[in-house]
């Protein structure tokens, strides 16, 4: 394929990422150097697609890029105007946590908003284009181009290739998107991110990364029981005391509830589905209450980054930075991540401006930048909480985590994480086997029922963007070990363990695939390599819910 003739095309500066870091750093870009020309590339069919709804808001970071955003239209349309939370000591009982915004400040929600996180983006696109900023959906960063030593661009992914790799008849070559400067805004364990943390080596020094799985439902619930602005928070049952995660729901909108649950992808006992203990957390009464006699009408999941201030990599590299989640400035214990994203991408842009002033290769006043601003002070002040239930388990850990917000973080240790999530897994032969029990289409629904809620697109002859590095790992470690974890930790189908009586072999069912890029996290020897698929592929989550 190295003989391919590619167009190619030229900014100023080139984005990977259309969500709120991305479009963030475009917009004030153009704020600061409004001749700077900028191409922002997505690889969903259009911006906001691969995002369902149900968010909090805290609008720190938008009151700074758009301090009018009211008079713009903002969708900011339900104030958060009460919250509560819960520790469920088993499937029935339910502890209500008091003083919520002096035990735990980081959870304090006033003044923050509950949104559709797409149409957000939607809106700060709208804002980019204004601007003058050239938005391509559908086009996913394939390939780094990298010269000299530094990163100049990336080539988009070739559309039509046939299953094999081949050319089909309506093969179209992707472009190289050239630029002096490159903002990786891809999310999660982006694969053009991962690619560059090993190629400059940005990981060095840090904690490893560890990450959660969010599994969120979209429900739409009885009028009588719609309480918009009301926020809950639970953790406990069902999972143990090992097991990091919890639950949210938000109500927002027309009758509308965001449904979630995270479970920590740190968590050591292969036969745990993080799918299935979100159907079945639904069953405690503080959750059946709100979506009992409701309608679900949507499904994702995506794997967040929650190693906090530990695991933040070395954000600069030649031709380039690392902005929002791709470099893990998600805070986990407030579970918000948009402020913060948007920040960085705000700052990045400041560097940017900076950097083609000065001409500098490598924009490293970001770090700097980064350091000064209030991100890094409020990753700082929640260091230890996260690490902390990995350290203690989760009882000894809440209690741990109230004197640690209380005190804002101002002690004088650091926990760590010693290992990566991969490496946590323990032999299948350690554990029973968890029995979960049988959807009931009401309440609990099949992996199969809920895919087909993420209207999810495929070319069913494209390439399979899921790969093995070594295709006789999965029958020597990951069966004959761990028992196919990959076949539980997918919250899609993707994987599936076939002929498991006689030759176990792992089927790959690609087409099913929702983005969350689990599998590229916790496959126990890192065998799983996630890759973009073609441009405008996976989940596509409509605007207006």
């Amino acid at each position: 394929m190295n003989d391919i003739v590619r167009e190619q095309m030229e900014f100023d500066v080139l984005i990977i990422g259309g969500g709120p870091a991305g479009l963030s750093a475009a917009i004030r870009l153009k704020q600061l150097a409004p001749s700077v020309e900028i191409c922002l590339i997505e690889k969903a069919s259009e911006i906001g697609a691969h995002i369902v709804s149900g968010a909090v808001l805290e609008p720190t970071a938008l009151n700074e890029l758009f301090p009018d955003w009211k008079q713009r239209g903002a969708p900011l349309d339900t104030p958060v105007n009460h919250e509560r939370m819960f520790y469920l000591p088993d499937e029935q009982k339910y502890t209500a946590i008091p003083m919520i915004k002096s035990l735990m400040p980081q959870m304090n929600n006033d003044g923050n908003y509950i949104i559709s996180l797409g149409n957000f983006c939607r809106w700060l696109a709208t804002q980019a284009e204004e601007l003058g900023v050239e938005i391509f959906p559908g086009f996913s960063g394939s390939e780094l181009i990298i010269e000299d030593g530094q990163v100049v661009g990336v080539v988009t992914g070739d559309m039509g290739l046939e299953k094999d790799g081949g050319q089909g008849s309506n093969h179209e070559p992707g472009m190289e998107l050239r630029a002096k400067y490159t903002l990786f805004a891809e999310g999660c364990r982006g694969s053009l991110s991962k690619k560059l943390m090993d190629q400059f080596k940005l990981r060095q020094g840090v904690d490893p990364q560890t990450y959660g799985l969010g599994i969120k439902e979209l429900w739409e619930i009885p009028a009588h029981k719609h309480k918009p602005g009301y926020i809950q928070h639970s953790f406990g049952w069902p999972l143990d005391n090992h097991t990091y995660g919890g639950s949210w729901l938000y109500h927002f909108g027309d009758n509308l509830v965001s449904f979630g649950f995270v479970v920590g992808l740190d968590y050591s006992n292969p036969w745990l589905s993080p799918f299935e203990e979100t159907q079945r957390s639904k069953l405690h009464p503080v959750i059946k209450y709100h979506l009992e006699g409701g309608r679900r009408i949507s499904y994702s999941a995506r794997a967040l980054s929650e190693g906090g201030l530990q695991s933040i990599p070395k954000l600069s590299f030649p031709g380039g930075l690392l902005i929002g989640d791709a470099a893990g400035f998600l805070n986990m214990p407030k579970i918000k991540g948009t402020h913060t994203a948007m920040k960085s991408g705000m700052v990045a842009a400041e560097a940017i401006v900076e950097a083609l002033t000065t001409q500098e290769i490598e924009p490293i006043s970001y770090q700097f930048r980064m350091r000064q601003s209030w991100v890094w002070q409020e990753l700082h002040q929640a260091r230890n909480i996260r690490p902390a239930f990995a350290k203690f388990g989760a009882k000894i850990a809440t209690l741990y985590t109230g004197f640690d917000s209380m005190v804002r973080g101002k002690v004088p240790w650091t926990f760590h994480h010693r290992l990566a999530d991969n490496e946590k897994l323990e032999a299948a032969s350690l554990f029973e086997k968890v029995q979960y029990p049988k959807p009931d289409n009401e309440l609990t629904f099949s992996r199969e029922s809920s895919v087909f809620l993420s209207n999810i697109d495929h070319r069913d002859d494209q390439p399979v963007h899921l790969k093995l590095k070594n295709n006789s790992i999965w029958k020597t470690v990951n069966w004959n070990i761990f028992k196919s974890p990959e076949t539980r930790y997918c919250p899609a189908g993707v994987y599936e363990a076939i002929d498991t009586e006689t030759e176990p072999k792992l089927q790959i069912n690609s087409q099913n695939c929702i983005h969350c890029k689990t599998c590229d996290i916790k496959d126990p020897t890192q065998n799983i390599d996630w890759e973009t698929p073609e441009g405008g592929s996976g989940p596509n989550y409509p605007g207006g819910m």
